[in-house]
């Protein structure tokens, strides 16, 4: 796809879609949803970071919002590894201990989902998982972002770009029964990957070139348990509508560059394995690189004299 970028830029620019750096291509990045899964943006954030280029505008949903919020607030993702690196290999203890201290004394399973909204509030763990240096406002953030939640009662997605920072991603990354709704301006609001888990959409207009990262996935069986447990398939339900959703509408429509980060056959909590996702998303990282380099020889071979 990214070898048909050229013509698109050209368009867009007729149509009035600002570039950037003098006639260099402005790039929308795209973040999308998929739990442990996204860990994989890590290395995506890497590729423009040796590239020496910014997205003009980040949107992201979920994982993505989180990730999307860190590096559009200026770190660069060695900031963004090292932190991640640090908190799951290093402070895994303390995530353990949050969950413990929200299903003490429980009992059964259904007593707990029957009785409790989740086991986690999504600020709680935002607190652990956003950098330090991430601002409390999106209007602080170095680099504009859209972060989508859905709304449950309106069953439609909801799109946050100003304001509160930290509530909106909270809002987009609670996946429901793990995390508690978020409740913002009287909407109840759950994880945005239900309604629009890779929300390229949202930047086609605002950017030449859009980068679309898709970490949906799929749920892949054991060799010893061909059929999922109930409690399997409960938390593995919601990224099944994910990846349906993405793909219908890549059917619809494509994104410039479209980029499978490789890593779906890791299941959606598996964030202890951050090492071995980072790793199987090395070949999507150096796809990327490669698309973003074609794309910009190609639009500074086109660039008027």
């Amino acid at each position: 796809m990214a070898d048909a970028a050229a013509p698109r830029i050209a368009a867009k620019r007729d149509q009035g879609v600002p570039s950037v750096d003098g006639g260099a291509p402005s790039i929308g990045l795209v973040l999308g949803g998929g739990g442990a899964r996204g860990l994989a943006h890590i290395l995506m954030l890497e590729a423009f970071d040796e590239l020496g280029i910014k997205p003009k505008i980040i949107a992201g949903t979920s994982i993505g919002a989180i990730y999307g919020a860190a590096y559009a607030a200026g770190l660069s993702a060695r900031e963004i590894r090292s932190h991640t690196e640090d908190m799951l290999t290093k402070r895994v203890g303390l995530v353990r201990d949050l969950f413990a201290a929200r299903v003490q004394g429980a009992g059964r399973f259904w007593d707990l989902v029957s009785a409790r909204a989740s086991f986690l509030a999504p600020a709680t763990l935002l607190d652990l998982v956003l950098p330090a240096g991430v601002p409390q406002s999106f209007e602080d953030l170095a680099i504009p972002l859209n972060v989508v939640a859905s709304d449950f009662y309106a069953l439609e997605a909801t799109v946050f770009s100003s304001g509160p920072l930290r509530p909106a991603v909270g809002a987009s990354m609670a996946l429901p029964v793990i995390f508690e709704p978020v409740l913002i301006n009287g909407r109840s609001l759950i994880d945005g990957g239900l309604t629009n888990p890779l929300p390229f959409d949202l930047v086609a207009s605002e950017a030449d070139v859009v980068v679309a990262i898709d970490v949906s996935g799929t749920t892949v069986p054991s060799a010893s348990r061909p059929r999922p447990t109930a409690i399997e398939a409960l938390m593995a339900s919601p990224f099944l509508f994910e990846r349906s959703i993405v793909r219908e509408k890549l059917k619809a429509h494509q994104p410039d560059i479209y980029i499978d980060a490789g890593t779906g056959h890791y299941q959606a909590l598996e964030f202890l394995k951050v090492r071995e996702i980072l790793a199987a998303a090395e070949p999507a990282k150096a796809q990327l690189r490669a698309k973003l380099e074609r794309v910009l020889a190609s639009s500074a071979v086109q660039r008027p004299r």
